[in-house]
């Protein structure tokens, strides 16, 4: 990529879509084609066909998704299943058939099996069963991972993929109905703590572990790799540590100051055990994460509290 090339950002008012609109301007890109969901429905084939013949984008990152927190994906499985198909096939076809030079599809690391070995290393992928809660998006992730593979392999396509653990950040979803864990417990405790609620409600037991990543270090590793990485294996992102969701809870409840007390709704399902995910792969491409994570809730939790204030979740 340089300052010329025309840079489709698919999802770019999403959390990681933005991040990484953010970070190309820093480093000086400025000639970007956007189009929100209303201006372009990536679930119809015809709009998505008509845009690329259209715009001709150089540079695409793909970061367009329907998400949502371990209840979303249990209840709308079919939703997440068929819309997460429908906008990868008619991008990453559309792409090849207008000689797009470069493409990065953004996965998820749910795509691993449940029991996995930890750390999750990227030659785990379809090694074993999915975790019930999330099989519709990850099935859908792993179709996407394959078609970059196929259209490589097939008509040397330069399209790669990056598997993303846990992200939390800017332009994060704090809707308690389909919300990730760490944006819910924020919400929860800033809430409990302006009410002076005697306690907080988290899902399960809180002993699963979990890996967060902050959008801003996602999208500088989706930048760096976009101009050093070519290769077909997927590269997976994050930080390579981890904690439990009980830690997570203590540390946000100390950031937000809140003084209760936390309750476990035991009938709520934890989800997979852990999910850590092994970097050496990224390190060794030239890449490392720098914001650690209470530095970046802090600022994240920031960022909550100017939204909360005009109450967008």
């Amino acid at each position: 990529m340089n300052a010329e090339s025309k840079i489709y950002i698919a999802g770019h008012r999403g959390m990681v879509g933005s991040a990484i609109l953010r970070n190309l301007q820093n480093k000086g890109f400025s000639n970007f084609v956007l189009k929100t969901s209303k201006e372009l429905d990536l679930r119809n084939q015809q709009q998505v066909s008509d845009f690329f013949r259209t715009e001709k984008p150089d540079y695409v990152f793909l970061a367009a998704a329907k998400v949502g927190g371990i209840n979303a994906n249990n209840v709308y499985r079919a939703d997440f299943l068929y819309e997460n198909l429908m906008i990868q096939n008619n991008v990453l076809h559309s792409a090849f058939e207008n000689k797009v030079t470069k493409l990065m599809f953004l996965g998820s690391s749910c795509i691993y099996p449940k029991l996995a070995p930890q750390p999750l290393k990227e030659e785990y992928l379809l090694s074993g069963y999915l975790e019930d809660t999330n099989e519709p998006y990850a099935i859908a992730k792993i179709a996407g991972i394959k078609l970059c593979e196929s259209y490589r392999r097939q008509y040397g396509a330069n399209f790669i993929s990056v598997m993303p653990t846990n992200l939390y950040g800017q332009n994060d979803n704090y809707n308690l109905n389909n919300s990730h864990v760490l944006p819910a417990l924020i919400r929860k405790f800033h809430e409990a703590k302006e009410n002076n609620l005697p306690f907080v409600e988290m899902w399960g037991t809180g002993s699963p572990m979990r890996e967060f990543l902050h959008a801003d270090d996602m999208a500088d590793a989706c930048v760096y790799l976009m101009q050093n990485y070519e290769g077909s294996q997927h590269v997976n992102i994050g930080t390579g540590v981890d904690l439990t969701i009980k830690d997570l809870a203590l540390l946000i409840q100390k950031i937000v100051g809140y003084k209760g007390e936390i309750k476990h709704d035991l009938s709520k399902p934890d989800g997979t055990p852990r999910k850590l995910m092994d970097v050496s792969f990224l390190h060794k491409l030239g890449w490392k994460h720098s914001i650690e994570l209470e530095a970046g809730i802090k600022s994240v939790y920031e960022d909550f509290k100017k939204k909360e204030n005009v109450k967008v979740w």
